[in-house]
């Protein structure tokens, strides 16, 4: 029989024992430092807590051209330097060809239709009625906008068909709205005075976005009007940036649309990061609602895998 003291001895090695096995099992399972394991994380999954809550959004949109050609090119310092410097998802695809499509997809969730001259409107669920049901503010900025709240065909190089925002119901029908439809020469004024919207969604034209210009053009245009956005005060409490390409070029369609570049800027954004996560066009618009605490997303958004690996 062990002696009282020996007994105590070996009842204190036991519990040591029994604490460092649990402590190992419990690190295993709690190691979510937004490392992605290159599997889609569901739109319910865990990661979506993490996601920080912004005051700013901005979507700034790019025209076909692939990944390959943009990230990597000396020709794109700029917008190369902030996917080194923020976030940079590199495994990102569009969703279909051509434009209108994905437009479509990153503000209602559905491609809805594939043709370029649509002329028709827009009543499906969408990111303008979501934010405005939380009572968020919004606009899109076109470069080229003939006046505010014009909702008219293409006046070259403005194209109606990547200033989405004009075919939705929710804009053209209501007298207030459509007035949120305004030049992109409004923006470096709401920047500098503080009046960003929750969310901005900005389209250059079709010379500043690469569609018809050439990638020098277009990497130049957003160092000039994207550095005084970064730089400001409101952008640096509580702001989010994402520049991506609508689809890829040439005849690539993986996944519908091409491997195509989409950048994660923020103060709040993990330094360096690089996704191998897939994701598309729908992850898009539901980090935009989710980053601006709205909890309802408009078609594929819902099931989208959820972007807050990046933060």
């Amino acid at each position: 029989m062990l002696s009282r003291g020996l007994r105590v001895l070996v009842l204190f090695w036991l519990s040591i024992a029994v604490l460092t096995a649990v402590s190992c099992g419990g690190s295993s399972s709690s190691s979510g430092n937004g490392t992605n394991s290159g599997t889609p994380t569901s739109g319910g999954g865990a990661a979506a807590g993490s996601l920080p809550q912004f005051g700013h959004v901005v979507l700034v949109m790019e025209e076909n051209h692939g990944y390959s050609d943009v990230i990597g090119n000396p020709a794109m310092p700029y917008l190369n330097s902030l996917a080194t410097k923020y976030g940079l998802a590199t495994q990102y695809y569009a969703n279909i060809h051509p434009s209108i499509g994905n437009y479509l997809m990153l503000t209602t969730g559905q491609i809805i239709t594939t043709n370029d001259s649509f002329t028709g409107t827009v009543s499906d669920d969408n990111i303008v009625r979501e934010l405005l049901t939380a009572g968020k503010t919004w606009k899109s900025y076109a470069e080229g906008l003939p006046s505010v709240g014009y909702t008219g065909g293409d006046v070259y190089p403005y194209a109606k068909r990547h200033n989405i925002f004009a075919y939705f119901t929710d804009v053209v029908n209501s007298s207030s709205e459509v007035n949120n439809l305004v030049p992109f020469s409004q923006f470096a004024s709401d920047v500098s005075s503080g009046q960003l919207p929750n969310f901005s969604f900005v389209v250059p034209n079709l010379i500043d976005d690469a569609h018809d210009g050439i990638l020098p053009m277009a990497d130049l245009w957003l160092q000039q009007n994207m550095s005084a956005l970064i730089n400001s005060p409101a952008f640096q409490k509580d702001g989010l940036l994402i520049i991506v390409f609508d689809e890829a070029g040439g005849n690539d369609s993986t996944h519908g649309g091409g491997h195509v570049a989409a950048v994660i800027v923020s103060p709040q954004a993990k330094s360096g990061f690089q996704s191998t996560t897939l994701y598309q066009h729908q992850s898009t618009l539901r980090l935009i609602l989710q980053g601006l605490g709205i909890s309802s997303y408009p078609g594929a958004a819902a099931q989208a895998p959820n972007m807050a690996e990046f933060f």
